[in-house]
Order: C-alpha cells, then sequence, then structure tokens
C-alpha cells in the first residue's frame, strides 16, 4: 500500500462514483487508498467500515454511515447537502465538502435560455410546429430593461448573472448580509425580500435549502410579486410551495414558470403543472454539461490533494451559518 504524507499507511477514501482510471490513478498518486463502490443500494460493510473520507451524493438513505467509525471528512459531489444527515454530522464533527461552483455555468446557461423561452412563448412555437400549425404570436416581451431577482446570491446566480449582464437588464440580490457581489447591481438581506420581489419582472431562486428556507416562495412572497412576472426554480422544489404557485399560475398573477426541481421528484404524473401552457419542465437537468465531470473532479482533486496535506479545505460547509 502507498506510504501518503502523513506517514500512515495508505488513507482510504471511498468513492461512489468512477471518474475513470486516468483521474483515479491521480488521487492514488497523491497517496491513497481508492476504493470504488456504486452508489445504488451501497450498505455497509468490513470493507468500506475504515474509510476515512467518503466521496459521494447521495448513499445515505441506504448506508449507516454511523458504523463507520473511521469517517472523518464528506466530499459531495452535489451543490446541495439536504440529503445528508447534518445532526449526525455535527456531533461527530466530520467535515462536510460540497461542489459550490462545479455546475454554476451550465445551470447559469440554462436559466438564461429558460427566461427567453418563457419571455418568447417559444413553447407555444414548439406546439404548433407539431401540428403544423402557422400562427404569429403579438404578446411576446423583450429582456431588455427587465429586473431580474436573484433568491441566493452563490455561485449560479453569479453565473445566470454575468450571462444576463449583457441583456441591458437590472440584476437585484438577495442574500444574508445584503452584500452586493459579482455583475448584481444591488443585493438585500432576506428581512426584504418582499420589497425585492415587488421590483422583479423575474424571479430566480437558487438559495440553498435549510429547514429556514423550506417554502420560502410561499403564499405571501407570491402576494408581494408583480402581477405576471416569471419564477425560475434551479434550487429545490421544497422551498417553493408548489400549491400556491399552481393557484397563481391559473389566476394570472405568475405569468409563466420555469422548473428544474420539484417538491417531489419525479414529478407526479397528476400533477397540474405538467399541463400548464405557460410552465417549462425539466427534469433536474440544469447541471448537465460535457464539463461537469471535469469540474466536478477537479474540485475532488483539489481538496484531496489539501486535505492530506493538512491544508484548508475548499468549499467547507459552515454549520454556524445554519446549514
Amino acid at each position: 500500500m502507498i506510504k501518503n504524507k502523513k506517514g500512515d499507511m495508505g488513507m482510504k477514501a471511498l468513492f461512489t462514483y468512477d471518474y475513470g482510471k486516468e483521474k483515479m490513478d491521480r488521487l492514488r498518486s497523491l497517496g491513497y487508498d481508492i476504493l470504488v463502490v456504486k452508489e445504488d443500494g451501497l450498505t455497509y460493510s468490513d470493507e468500506i467500515g475504515d474509510a476515512e473520507i467518503m466521496v459521494c451524493y447521495n448513499p445515505f438513505k441506504t448506508l449507516d454511515i454511523q458504523k463507520m467509525r473511521n469517517l472523518k471528512w464528506i466530499q459531495l459531489s452535489s451543490v446541495g447537502i439536504d440529503q445528508v444527515p447534518i445532526e449526525y454530522i455535527k456531533k461527530q464533527g466530520i467535515i462536510l465538502t460540497n461542489n459550490r461552483g462545479g455546475y454554476g455555468i451550465p445551470i447559469g446557461e440554462w436559466v438564461v435560455l429558460k427566461i427567453l423561452e418563457l419571455l418568447k412563448q417559444s413553447y407555444s412555437f414548439y406546439r404548433n410546429q407539431q401540428t403544423k400549425i402557422w400562427k404569429v404570436n403579438t404578446s411576446l416581451l423583450e429582456l431588455y430593461g427587465k429586473t431580474v431577482g436573484f433568491i441566493g446570491t452563490g455561485n449560479i446566480a453569479l453565473e445566470s448573472a454575468k450571462r444576463l449582464k449583457g441583456f441591458d437588464v437590472r440584476l437585484l440580490g438577495i442574500n444574508t448580509s445584503g452584500r452586493t457581489v459579482g455583475d448584481l447591481d444591488e443585493c438585500f438581506s432576506l428581512e426584504k425580500i418582499d420589497e425585492v420581489l415587488g421590483r422583479c419582472d423575474i424571479v430566480v431562486v437558487t438559495i440553498p435549502y435549510t429547514s429556514k428556507t423550506h417554502r420560502l416562495i410561499n403564499k405571501d412572497r407570491f402576494k408581494a410579486m408583480k402581477r405576471g412576472s416569471f419564477l425560475i426554480n434551479v434550487s429545490r422544489g421544497a422551498i417553493v410551495d408548489e400549491i400556491e404557485l399552481i393557484n397563481n399560475l391559473k389566476s394570472g398573477k405568475i405569468g409563466g414558470a420555469a422548473l428544474d426541481v420539484f417538491e417531489q421528484e419525479p414529478l407526479c404524473s397528476d400533477s397540474p403543472l405538467w399541463d400548464m401552457d405557460n410552465v417549462i419542465i425539466t427534469p433536474h437537468n440544469s447541471w448537465i454539461s460535457e464539463k461537469r465531470n471535469d469540474r466536478r473532479f477537479e474540485i475532488i482533486y483539489e481538496n484531496m490533494r489539501r486535505y492530506i496535506n493538512n491544508e484548508e479545505l475548499k468549499n467547507v460547509i459552515d454549520f454556524k451559518k445554519g446549514y
């Protein structure tokens, strides 16, 4: 077994996804004993019991990590952390890091695409094309001059804002402190959410899901929004009250929505959202691109290099912030 730089025998790292021989050999060259076990249906065994590191997405439904007594660090392949048994991790002092920044570019492109599709009502033209109907639509809108508000100003919001800047829009953001970041023109604290929503033509939900953000976009938030405004959600479905969203779409208070995430996934077949003309549905797919694995791996590699050299890790979840 490889001798690592801490002087121990090769430090054991459990991966639930195989990034290919070349990439995994790069990690082994750092001084790790790499074990790859498929995530689906993963359960505890002596083979994984002594792993100090686990790199995964969501094995927690079937894997009891309380049996992994040597576990000190979990590196997620996702940005969201709501699938993790947070209380146990906090109690045990296990480090948790995520893939913040890994999906910002493809999701940012998706956000711009769906905003334009909603304003230009692309879905109506696609339907007409399928039935060979030639019909001019004179109700299309411009993105120029609109105000776009981001609920949450992390990497996904910043990558989206960077791409929207060229459309001459006003960019607003909501975060914990109200600090202005990136290409956003103004930012406000969460306490001013209703005021900000009232100014926005388009609202993009990018805030992390926590107990505090559960159904943050609820009846009161929809009431605060402009009539005819649009909603985009690329965060987590449970941040938006779906029943209230459906009611506001039906009444016309919300002019349209592009949804990549839902309270229940897959979205149940009897959901009214499927049949709404002003709703675009994608199956939690906005993060997909041909470069996703390379970006994700580089974040993992850099953190594993830092860990074995006793350096500070990137993207550490600060539980003091309420996560």
